[in-house]
């Protein structure tokens, strides 16, 4: 009995040994793979973490910051060689502390920025690291010059209006054309007639009809004219009722003064700022929603608090009082339509609906918003499937029966129920 419990014991002993030396091998090749994942400096290299910081520095960073550029804060570019990654996490979470260290680094970076808070974000080491490692590849990129950009807008810009330059230039030239055919025609009668009438054997009705003057006045006065001139009018006016018609509800172009002459050309144009950082139920709700005035006090309690359209969200906010946004992009009740269904799933840019809103200085209704040009985008718009388990079944179906991307209308984008409920 004794032998027996001595062998069970024995193997047990070996049990463990066999498990605990199993475990050092995975914890050392665990260890050696999160290190190739890393640098020397304890940066993130894998593409995942990066495309994962890239989202977040877009999300909220760049309200102040830019890799290249000074915004509201320094450049970040090649802020890994500047300060090492636990000096960056500390002063991302909490900067103010950092600077009350005694940090000289930190102080004078505090001072030089007119004595401008820092945002406390609440990120895991591991978030910032993801950031970082997103600067740092973005840093090793070479800086597009601001020239060669305008260059290239330039261009794109007579890109998009090539097409109604060149119908135009045809519509020219083939009118130019029609006049030289006229004018030609215009010659030979003229010299036709001219022949006719020297020949001497010209019958009475040949010659009256060779003779002939034109004669506006008949011509005003005869019921062919006249009938074609009531058509061409009734048609005229019957396609501009149906025009109207078509164009009740419509307010494409509509452009009302607002209570604050805010800027999206200042605010999404030259500082970038995402669209998501004011508008946060646009990922997440069915509405955008309008931002409240604490989002604006992030910046603007320390910049321009001088400019009078500031002063009005100060105004508004010690009386307590709404600021009174005109709405412009307004669908009717009847339509359903989801903002986070559009950004988040389909991954949709704001512009393809409100039109380069990083451009306006005043926003207007840039589409029509109809049902025909909602519509229409369904049929065009392909799926975006990439890493969404949930279309596998459908993508599989669809390239059974077509060699073309599925589109939106493929999977229901075309049904009444869809934003008529």
């Amino acid at each position: 009995m004794s032998k027996k419990y001595s062998l069970h014991s024995r193997a047990g002993f070996l049990s463990t040994k066999t498990v605990l030396f199993l475990s050092l091998i995975f914890s050392v090749l665990f260890t050696q793979n999160v290190a190739v994942a890393q640098d020397a400096d304890g940066i993130p290299t894998d593409e995942a973490i990066i495309s994962a910081g890239e989202k977040l520095f877009k999300a909220n960073c760049t309200v102040c910051h830019d890799v290249n550029d000074k915004v509201i804060g320094p450049a970040l570019r090649d802020v890994h060689k500047r300060r090492n990654l636990a000096w960056i996490q500390a002063f991302v979470k909490n900067s103010q502390k950092v600077i009350k260290s005694g940090d000289e680094y930190a102080v004078n970076l505090y001072n030089e920025y007119n004595k401008t808070e820092m945002t406390a974000f609440d990120f895991s080491d591991e978030e910032i690291a993801s950031i970082v490692g997103y600067i740092k590849v973005e840093s090793g990129k070479e800086v597009v010059v601001a020239a060669e950009e305008s260059t290239a807008a330039a261009g794109g810009a007579s890109t998009e209006q090539e097409p109604s330059q060149f119908v135009n230039t045809i519509m020219i030239v083939l009118l130019i054309v029609l006049v030289l055919i006229l004018a030609v025609l215009a010659m030979i009668i003229t010299m036709l007639k001219k022949y006719l009438s020297q020949k001497e054997d010209l019958s009475e009705e040949d010659r009256e009809i060779a003779e002939q003057t034109f004669d506006m006045g008949a011509l005003v006065k005869s019921n062919a004219f006249l009938g074609l001139a009531a058509f061409i009018f009734t048609a005229i006016i019957m396609k501009s009722a149906i025009d109207g018609i078509f164009t009740i509800g419509v307010q494409q172009g509509y452009q009302p003064d607002q209570p604050i002459a805010f800027s999206h050309k200042i605010h999404a144009g030259d500082y970038k700022i995402d669209c998501n950082y004011c508008h946060t139920g646009v990922r997440k709700s069915k509405n955008a929603n309008i931002p409240s005035p604490n989002i604006c006090m992030n910046c603007h309690s320390s910049i321009k608090t001088e400019s009078p359209e500031i002063q009005k969200i100060y105004a508004a906010i010690e009386n307590n009082e709404p600021i009174e946004w005109v709405r412009i992009h307004n669908l009717p009740d009847l339509a359903y339509f989801n903002h986070s269904q559009h950004v988040q799933v389909g991954e949709i840019e704001c512009q393809t609906c409100h039109g380069p809103i990083e451009e306006m200085e005043k926003v207007s209704q840039y589409a029509p918003l109809t049902m025909g040009w909602c519509i229409n985008c369904h049929r065009e718009t392909d799926v975006n499937t990439k890493g969404n388990d949930y279309y596998n079944k459908l993508v599989e179906m669809h390239s059974e029966h077509s060699k073309e991307p599925m589109k939106v209308e493929d999977i229901g984008g075309l049904e009444c129920s869809k934003c008529h409920y």
